[in-house]
């Protein structure tokens, strides 16, 4: 791709990253001249329907947002087999990469970026759009200082119930409950996933983790996630609640959008800032204050919140007897049995769970990639995998060879379960594909019409000089051995063929001078070389002037169009050919013959002179000493 120009537009520079959906690269807009960010669908997804609405949708989703706090998407399209998103260019880290450098953020720093970040997603919420895949590598932190919200790829329109579809999407340790056990998701289901991005940044680690996926899940949707200042202390109570706030098991009981968790995290913020958030430590905790009046009731006079120790409570505090303490006692050892109990049951529930999905029959394994291989390797690597190979078909595929593998059914990297029979498509090769008619069209058109039918055009052409076509028209089409191809004729699919040029007439330099000749040819990208001299008797020409110009031939002598950058040989004109008649009044025909003939006249004389050598000639026409051409005919009397 590095190198490739997209839709005539967009000069790909650079690979940037490599997601499970495309690639992106960076590339220079040619028509804005600006830099940009380009998604590439990867080759093997963009047959699939569903991959490439999901990819559309994303472009979609994305434009309807307008926010500094949301990548801009500029334009989406298609480029022979592959759709490709244009995306704002953001010169930065990710907050995954934040992360791996300093393992944690301090709770100012935080906030910081959270407020960006629900800034942003408050936007796409308004606009109705659920992202459904947050996680610290979508977050985009520019050198400049931007925060960026990208990837909108699951993104979807929020309705009361969003349902997934059959499979879960999104990276599992930021999935809330809903969407493991209902495959639910809305507004609130982002909320749980900025929730678990607060807690991994206050204390640098997730709250939840596990060998396989399915036990990541069952955690989130079993469990409760802790308050961040279990693991880090110095984290501000403030900040705990928040957090717990918007990780909540329940739905209804988190913030109802990025804007309401947006308006709290300002609370919050000031909170701090004033000194009342509180330090979350073993000695000192935020205390729910009586009512007011109540006589345990104690107000500060500055009217300041306050975190109140054992020591500054008042009022009485009622005894129980010794018959109440124990029965207390006993009810509590009592439900601490049943506790237990159920802790060992929900202990041998998830290790059976976990066994299940994790090793046993219900265990989900991706299937392993076998395009390239034969047939034979291919479902033995199915089989050492936990595969069995359920059929085989034939379909074109021009990335292939022929009998070799070319995708499987379900495809590679899909989790399934054991045992289950994998479709083979194997290669038939590239598909027989007809050329279209594109000679005598323009260069682009037929460039066009080429990409349509799923070819390659090369980027080089040749050029011919021709009578018969305007320059810039196709004159032919070459196959990869530089052979034109018959109209009908049938090429395999995405094979590269290349195009011959009209490069309009060769310029007629008959009669011009070697000097007006060489500047004409020279316009055209053709050089001029001198050959043979001639007279030119028909006095059509004067001496200097271009007589003929030599055809091109190849290697073989045969005759060929000429090409930009051949030579062209001319033949210059001597003028005509004039000489001097011999005076030969007085001589024997036997010694004027001689001279005669000598000077190159051709003889016409009134008598057999050749039989009377001895004759003496009386006069000539033209007369001796006159001009005349060679080779014209000279009279004789005698």
């Amino acid at each position: 791709m590095v190198g490739r120009l997209l839709d005539g537009r967009y000069q790909v520079r650079a690979r940037i990253a490599r997601g499970g959906m495309a690639t992106v690269y960076l590339a220079t807009d040619l028509r804005l001249e600006r830099r940009v960010a380009i998604k590439v669908m990867h080759g093997h997804l963009a047959d699939d329907a569903a991959f490439r609405d999901r990819f559309i949708q994303e472009a979609r989703s994305a434009a309807r947002l307008a926010h500094p706090n949301v990548v801009n998407v500029f334009d989406q399209g298609q480029d022979s087999d592959m759709a490709y998103l244009v995306m704002e260019y953001l010169q930065g880290i990710t907050l995954r990469d934040l992360l791996k450098e300093y393992g944690k953020l301090t709770p100012e720093q935080t906030m910081d970026i959270m407020e960006a970040v629900l800034a942003g997603l408050a936007a796409a919420h308004k606009a109705g759009i659920v992202h459904r895949d947050l996680k610290p590598e979508n977050v985009l932190l520019a050198d400049d200082g931007r925060i960026k919200i990208g990837d909108f790829g699951l993104a979807r329109a929020a309705t009361a119930n969003t349902a997934t579809g059959q499979a879960l999407l999104g990276t599992i340790a930021y999935l809330s409950p809903e969407l493991v056990t209902r495959g639910i998701a809305d507004t609130r289901s982002d909320i749980y996933a900025v929730g678990i991005m607060m807690f991994e940044m206050l204390v640098g680690d997730q709250p939840f983790k596990g060998d396989q996926p399915v036990q990541i899940a069952y955690q989130h949707a079993n469990e409760t996630v802790p308050a961040p200042s279990t693991r880090n202390p110095g984290i501000p109570v403030a900040l705990d609640e928040l957090v717990l706030w918007a990780t909540a098991r329940d739905p209804e009981q988190r913030p109802r959008d990025a804007r309401a968790l947006l308006d709290q995290l300002f609370e919050t913020q000031n909170l701090i800032r004033e000194g009342l958030g509180g330090v979350s430590t073993a000695t000192q905790r935020t205390m729910v204050l009586p009512a007011a009046g109540s006589p345990t009731t104690t107000v500060h006079e500055s009217g300041e919140t306050q975190v109140l120790s054992r020591a500054r409570r008042t009022g009485p505090v009622a005894l129980e007897s010794a018959s109440q303490l124990s029965a207390a006692v006993h009810r509590r050892r009592r439900r601490g049995f049943w506790l237990f109990g159920l802790v060992l049951m929900l202990a041998a529930v998830a290790g059976g769970t976990g066994w299940y999905f994790g090793s046993g029959p219900g265990a989900h394994v991706g299937v392993p990639s076998v395009a390239g291989l034969s047939v034979g390797d291919a479902t033995a690597e199915l089989a050492a995998a936990g595969f069995t190979v359920g059929g085989q078909d034939q379909v074109f595929d021009y990335r292939t060879d022929k009998d070799l593998v070319s995708s499987t059914d379900p495809a590679p990297g899909d989790s399934v379960l054991r045992d289950t029979p994998i479709t083979l498509h194997v290669s038939k090769g590239p598909e027989p594909l007809p050329v279209p008619a594109v000679v005598g069209t323009p260069e682009a058109e037929a460039r066009a019409a080429l990409a349509d039918a799923r070819f390659q055009v090369a980027d080089d052409v040749q050029r011919e000089f021709t009578e018969d076509a305007a320059a810039g028209e196709v004159l032919r089409v070459l196959d990869g051995r530089g052979k034109a191809i018959k109209k009908g004729a049938l090429y395999p699919d995405h094979a590269t063929l290349s195009l011959v040029l009209s490069a309009g007439p060769v310029p007629n330099v008959v009669g011009m001078t070697v000097a007006q000749a060489t500047a004409a040819l020279e316009k055209v990208d053709l050089k001029l070389a001198e050959g043979d001299a001639s007279y030119d008797n028909s006095g059509d020409s004067e001496m200097g002037d271009i007589l003929s110009v030599d055809k091109a031939t190849d290697k073989d002598g045969d005759d060929r169009p000429f090409r930009p950058g051949d030579t062209v040989t001319v033949h210059v004109s001597l003028g005509m050919d004039l000489v001097v008649v011999p005076n030969v009044v007085g001589l024997s025909w036997s010694e004027a013959r001689p001279l005669l003939d000598e000077a190159g006249f051709a003889l016409a004389y009134n008598t057999a002179a050749d039989d009377l050598p001895s004759v003496v000639v009386t006069a000539t026409d033209p007369v001796g000493g006159d001009s005349a051409l060679r080779g014209s005919t000279v009279s004789v009397a005698f």
